[in-house]
């Protein structure tokens, strides 16, 4: 059985539910933002309990995007996303285990009904991360790409990140969760049905990502949030000892200028507030909150994630790319992921 039927099995026949883990990769103990909490809440059961994510994948500002999931499962990130958007928006996931599906496809009108939508806005697509090509999605169509716990999954990676490139529109985003490890994994475990299943041995070393994401076009990957996994099963974690494993959250951008480095033009934002999950500050990353009403200097790839995207209206932009001053002070080229916490703190 090759890997894609594997991950079919395990998670449309061997999974009945996220209790049937085997570890606590692929949940999210994540607290919730309080805004999503209304919406998860009226979320049928069904579709809630066969959740596998590792992350949340809600970025702000959604109303009226046309969004795409990766690997949208039985459909809970999808259809908390479909709220978001509202009536004029557009979610579509994309899933290849039939069981999974099955269960996304009966509740579309429920959702439609509990979100107050004059018709359901979520579609479901049977097919493979790795031949989206073939699913007719218009490419430079969607304003958002999510996915859950699921990259690690894919057997081509490399194939996924390039396809989500070209699906984006400029300026949009692939925000997504997924596992890391803090090194290559070796083959033997790769093999091993229950690791991979379980989100671990499919995982990517981190710097891996960090390349692959550059070659498929996404030049500066930011991350978002990330945690420490504690696998909490001996047998499995005497297996995979002594890697260590992370559950990240990182967002890139279509954005064809950006640079691959943080580089310093003297430019400075000011956030005006007005998004609505995050009037009073905003987050673009784990190293840049941007409090309202303060003028803050930035890198110049940061000034373009805001300018060019989506959060231009919310912002003020000084400086201009007349004059290099080299990199940006305090970027660094290291280990990412912090164990304890994260500094919001722009970089």
């Amino acid at each position: 059985m090759n890997t894609q039927k594997q991950v079919q099995d395990y998670y449309g026949k061997q999974l009945q539910g996220s209790d049937d883990l085997k570890t606590n990769a692929c949940c999210d103990p994540a607290s919730m933002p309080e805004y999503i909490k209304p919406i998860l809440a009226k979320i049928h059961p069904e579709v809630d309990s066969r959740y596998y994510g590792c992350g949340l994948v809600i970025p702000p500002q959604l109303e009226g995007l046309k969004i795409l999931d990766l690997g949208s499962g039985a459909g809970r990130d999808a259809y908390l996303l479909s709220a978001l958007v509202g009536e004029h928006g557009k979610v579509i996931g994309v899933d290849m285990t039939p069981e999974q599906l099955v269960v996304a496809n009966e509740y579309k009108t429920f959702h439609a009904n509990q979100f107050q939508l004059s018709q359901p806005n979520v579609e479901f697509i049977q097919g493979y991360l790795e031949s989206l090509d073939t699913l007719g999605l218009e490419e430079g169509s969607f304003d958002i790409i999510v996915s859950n716990c699921v990259l690690n999954l894919s057997t081509d990676k490399l194939a996924v990140l390039k396809s989500a490139f070209k699906l984006l529109k400029p300026g949009g985003e692939f925000y997504f969760s997924d596992v890391y490890a803090d090194r290559r994994i070796p083959t033997h475990l790769q093999n091993d049905p229950v690791l991979y299943g379980e989100c671990l041995s499919g995982a990517l070393y981190w710097n891996d990502f960090l390349n692959l994401s550059k070659q498929a076009g996404f030049l500066d990957p930011r991350l978002v949030n990330d945690r420490p996994l504690t696998i909490e099963n001996a047998k499995l974690e005497a297996k995979v000892d002594p890697i260590k494993f992370y559950s990240a959250t990182y967002r890139l951008f279509k954005i064809s200028e950006l640079e691959s480095d943080c580089e310093d033009y003297g430019q400075a934002v000011k956030y005006l507030g007005g998004i609505a999950e995050s009037d009073r500050y905003f987050d673009l990353d784990g190293h840049h909150r941007f409090q309202k009403g303060k003028v803050e200097a930035v890198c110049g790839n940061t000034l373009r994630m805001l300018q060019d995207t989506r959060f231009n209206p919310y912002f003020e932009f000084y400086g201009d790319w007349k004059q290099h001053f080299g990199l940006f002070e305090g970027c660094g080229k290291q280990l990412p992921f912090n164990a304890q916490q994260v500094d919001l703190s722009c970089c």
